[in-house]
């Protein structure tokens, strides 16, 4: 059986969830994270440019760094949209958490070619808590219906 790529996929006006290696050496310069090497995130371009000419609503998500289920300003995926987006000649979104309503209404408002980048998801640390959870308050993933 044929291997299946996402150039075999019909994804015209269709939320595409990537997961992608944006795990990207970074370093504070004049108070500001900046990318030393996007060798990771130019990796991803072809992939996109595919998803792009095929209409897709594109939603990437990714960790950086081990911030152990904190907000950490300096992990955050902020700079690696704005390389992205600088990388890709247009532009891309960044919403400032990877879990809930405004990732909701976020990607509920993207457009045939327009992408999305979720905040880090090592931000939230689950494999650690320790109280159960109710089903009910288990955090929707974006792409659920």
């Amino acid at each position: 059986m044929a291997k299946l790529t996402v150039r075999d996929l019909n994804v015209r006006n269709k939320r595409v969830f990537v997961r992608v290696d944006y795990n990207v050496p970074m370093e504070e310069q004049a108070g500001q994270m900046v990318i030393n090497d996007a060798t990771r995130i130019k990796e991803t371009l072809p992939t996109l440019d595919l998803l792009i000419a095929g209409g897709a609503r594109i939603i990437l998500a990714a960790h950086l760094g081990r911030p152990k289920g904190k907000r950490e300003p300096s992990m955050s995926l902020r700079p690696v949209a704005a390389k992205l987006a600088d990388l890709i000649n247009r532009p891309v979104a960044f919403v400032d958490d990877c879990i809930g309503e405004k990732v909701e209404k976020t990607v509920g408002a993207l457009k045939e070619g327009d992408i999305l980048v979720l905040e880090n998801t090592r931000y939230y640390d689950r494999k650690r808590r320790t109280t159960p959870r109710s089903p009910s308050s288990s955090p929707r993933s974006p792409t659920s219906t």
